[in-house]
């Protein structure tokens, strides 16, 4: 290392001219020496910390898990029970496990098919029936909480003679519908809509439809055949 060589100048004061940067090599420099030494201290301060919390305890090495008790536990067959309901004015008796939706009763174990099952979260409305009288959908109804009521489904909308209900002739007559999937929710909301009195406006019935998709966009025949259906169904 070239060491720094001195002058004076014309007025007297002493200047040091430094070595150029390039020539001050890494073990020489008291700068870069410090910054060295401070970071092997962290590093080794973390390292020690670092096997001081992987380093197990005297009391976590004293505990045990016991592992058969674990399995059992995460192989422990659901609780089953009898439910009977009233599904479209029959009686019927199902054997299910506790976590049976009541959409998955329909479909799996009464072969209800109508309800469909579109998001499974309860955001679609095309799993949507009738329980006591009041619409839900049912992919967010545990079965047991079924037991002893009425459900009617799509299914149960037909005539003692299989005519169609008014709700669902309209669908057709004015071609509320596409692919056709969503349709069955659609008109179970719209036959509970007409019955709890909200279908005087075009607004109104968007309003009280509004948890019912149609992926095909078919809205505008959907509200026209609901105020359509919404005066014959009154007047019967």
């Amino acid at each position: 290392m070239r060491t720094p060589a001195t002058r004076r100048e014309p007025g007297g004061e002493l200047i040091k001219r430094v070595a150029p940067l390039e020539t001050v090599s890494r073990g020489t420099n008291p700068c870069i020496q410090r910054a060295s030494a401070t970071t092997n201290r962290n590093k080794g301060s973390f390292e020690t910390e670092r096997r001081a919390r992987l380093e197990p305890t005297g009391a976590a090495e004293g505990m045990t898990v016991d592992e058969p008790a674990t399995d059992q536990i995460a192989r422990r067959e659901p609780e089953c029970f009898v439910v009977t309901l009233i599904v479209n004015s029959q009686t019927r008796s199902v054997a299910i496990d506790s976590r049976t939706s009541l959409l998955d009763l329909l479909r799996e174990r009464l072969a209800l098919t109508g309800a469909k099952k579109g998001c499974d979260h309860g955001q679609c409305g095309a799993c949507t029936v009738h329980l006591d009288g009041r619409r839900v959908v049912s992919c967010l109804v545990p079965a047991v909480q079924a037991d002893g009521r009425a459900v009617t489904t799509i299914e149960g909308l037909l005539g003692p003679s299989g005519e169609l209900h008014p709700m669902q002739q309209s669908f057709v007559e004015h071609d509320a519908l596409q692919c056709g999937y969503c349709t069955p929710g659609q008109i179970m909301s719209a036959v509970a809509c007409v019955e709890e009195g909200h279908a005087g406006t075009p607004d109104q019935i968007r309003e009280y439809m509004s948890g019912n998709i149609c992926r095909c966009g078919a809205y505008t025949g959907i509200v026209t055949a609901i105020e359509d259906a919404a005066r014959k169904m009154r007047r019967t």
